[in-house]
């Protein structure tokens, strides 16, 4: 039995250092802004929503893109994001009765959306890269990225990180780092 429980250990801890993010760079600062965020789309917990539930959901949002963006930034850059409209994936459907008020439906016809600008500025404040962006997943269901099918955000984070690969590639001294790992 201890061989089996030290082989597990073993493959576990391989399978960690194998699919490790990459480090985060130190010196790197992201900003998360919500503009307005009474008026986005859908960021409720239940059909009538509550402002609670909309400010944990954007806090998690957050949270998400303050330590994945870093992984995508090199030092001393900062990224400044700034949301206008969000809409989730899946909606409340309210037709199905009261015992299904906080019940989120997921189903095609409605993808996760956002609507944000960028900007990415170096150590001296130079402007390196900006720009409007209005993301919509319509395959969102397809998504074989996605790691944890728990997580209640899971479509609209793999639409964020999906997103971050394309705009700020890893530099390639991380890749390397990923690479030698695996």
């Amino acid at each position: 039995m201890k061989t089996k429980n030290v082989f597990l250990a073993v493959v576990l801890a391989t399978a960690a250092s194998v699919f490790a993010a990459a480090p985060a760079a130190t010196n790197v600062h992201v900003e998360v802004i919500f503009d307005h965020p009474e008026k986005f789309t859908d960021v409720k917990d239940s059909w009538m929503g509550s402002d609670r539930g909309r400010d944990s959901t954007l806090a998690l949002i957050k949270e998400y893109l303050e330590n994945e963006a870093p992984r995508h930034l090199a030092e001393g850059q900062t990224l400044t994001l700034t949301f206008t409209d969000i809409d989730l994936a899946g909606d409340f459907e309210p037709e199905r009765g009261m015992d299904f008020s906080d019940v989120r439906i997921v189903k095609d016809i409605y993808p996760p959306r956002m609507n944000f600008s960028y900007k990415l500025v170096d150590a001296s404040g130079t402007v390196l890269k900006e720009g409007q962006e209005k993301l919509i997943d319509m395959a969102f269901q397809m998504s074989i990225g996605i790691i944890d099918r728990q997580d209640s955000l899971r479509y609209e984070k793999n639409m964020l990180r999906e997103w971050l690969r394309e705009q700020f590639p890893l530099p390639k001294k991380v890749k390397a780092k990923v690479a030698a790992k695996s």
